[in-house]
């Protein structure tokens, strides 16, 4: 187990005044420097665990908690199991450390495994467990599967999702600390889990679609988030919606022109079936609607254009609610997950024109043309009673990288999850 030292001071001979790491006959140390500091120390873990290094110990003066967590999120690999000793005594800090890795693992794994292992009910089923683990008694979850989604008028998930063998699934899971089946749900959230994107009839180039496992990052996201705030000692009821489903091309795929109505009676034409995270996340708005809870947040890989407008490292977020918008930055940058809010106005609503419907799910041009990322959360709007609550719509820019960068691994990152769990408590 490698020592890894804290130093502020500029590292000596002979690595020279600009080197991020110096070596000692049995440890490290880090030189963070002035500025960027957490940027430097993630990118010293990443160096770290690139030299094939899988355990270290935190060790000396300087590891406050967001240096800690920052050099975690450099050090933890892709495939490899990775041991940390953080340098903390403090218990409730090692508590919280040890909870946020768990959720944090525990998101990644999930949106790295390939689309074989991973198909809507795994997912669905991966979420129970992973929260009954935690949530204990509290929890209790149902699923409706397949051709059931169509009883209940869930349109979204089902037609996405038909043409897939494996069907799509809708996933209500609640968590009530209260012991009172009555009590008023205080948060819900809705994820999107689209398990692999072919991009349907309107299908994606091989090189936009190998990444495609990472589409269901928004219910992992959510589902992380809620795991992270029950182990923080969340004490008041939140519903998790996950829309769940693999978007592939067959003969019972849907098809551009296709007219959904949904629940609501705002009905949708397909212009592109490409642009699906929308179409299921209508549906768990809805029902996340009907719970009447004040407080509403969705995430998703949405958008490509959410990632030309804020890159990789902010994630986008949308609402109505300024206030709101103003608490999830802040926290964003409490925790280390950067978010950034971009335009979203009622008129947004009116931004994928349909003739033959209330609205299209897109429009026509490449990547939803001009503005795509909130003209998408325009159309989510639609589908939340944004009158009566306040609701965010996380778009997770920063959710995965196709490419290993010199602070993360390729593969999920798990940015989103705590500034989630912060909104939550």
């Amino acid at each position: 187990m490698l020592t890894v030292n804290l130093s502020k001071e500029p590292a000596r001979a002979p690595w020279g005044i600009n080197a991020l790491i110096s070596y000692q006959t049995d440890s490290v140390t880090v030189h963070y420097g002035d500025t960027f500091s957490l940027r430097r120390i993630q990118q010293a873990g990443r160096q770290i665990q690139t030299q094939s290094i899988t355990a270290v110990s935190l060790k000396g003066d300087g590891w406050n908690y967001e240096r800690q967590w920052a050099f975690y999120c450099g050090f933890a690999a892709t495939m490899d199991n990775v041991t940390i000793q953080w340098a903390s005594i403090d218990e409730d800090e090692l508590e919280l450390l040890n909870a946020r890795r768990h959720s944090h693992d525990w998101a990644r794994t999930l949106i790295n495994t390939g689309p074989d292992s991973i198909y809507p009910q795994k997912l669905a089923q991966a979420a129970v467990q992973f929260l009954s683990d935690i949530g204990g008694d509290y929890i209790s979850a149902q699923m409706i599967v397949g051709d059931e989604l169509l009883a209940d008028g869930w349109i979204g998930i089902h037609s996405v999702g038909r043409g897939s063998q494996h069907p799509p699934v809708l996933l209500e899971l609640d968590y009530n600390p209260t012991g009172n089946p009555d009590a008023p749900i205080n948060a819900c959230l809705v994820g999107k889990g689209i398990t692999f994107d072919s991009g349907g009839y309107s299908l994606k180039p091989s090189a936009g679609m190998v990444s495609m496992k990472c589409d269901m990052g928004g219910a992992a996201t959510v589902t992380a988030a809620l795991g992270y705030a029950i182990a923080q000692g969340l004490a008041q009821r939140v519903k998790l919606i996950l829309c769940c489903a693999e978007n592939m091309v067959s003969g019972d795929a849907y098809k551009l022109g296709d007219v959904l109505t949904y629940n609501n009676g705002v009905s949708v034409e397909i212009v592109n079936t490409d642009a699906e995270g929308r179409l299921v996340l209508a549906d768990g708005l809805l029902l996340a609607s009907a719970t009447k809870a004040p407080l509403i947040i969705d995430a998703a890989t949405l958008t490509g254009a959410a990632m030309m407008a804020v890159g990789s490292d902010y994630n986008a977020i949308f609402g109505f609610d300024k206030p709101l918008l103003a608490r999830a930055q802040q926290l964003s940058e409490l925790v280390n997950e950067p978010a950034w809010p971009l335009p979203l106005e009622k008129w947004h609503q009116d931004y994928c024109p349909s003739a033959f419907a209330d609205t299209a799910n897109s429009r026509v041009q490449k990547g939803g043309g001009m503005g795509g990322a909130s003209n998408a959360a325009g159309f989510l709007s639609r589908f939340v009673d944004t009158d009566n609550c306040g609701w965010i719509h996380f778009d997770l820019a920063a959710c995965y990288r196709d490419n290993a960068d010199p602070r993360w691994a390729v593969g999920a990152t798990g940015l989103g999850i705590a500034n989630i769990a912060g909104l939550l408590l």
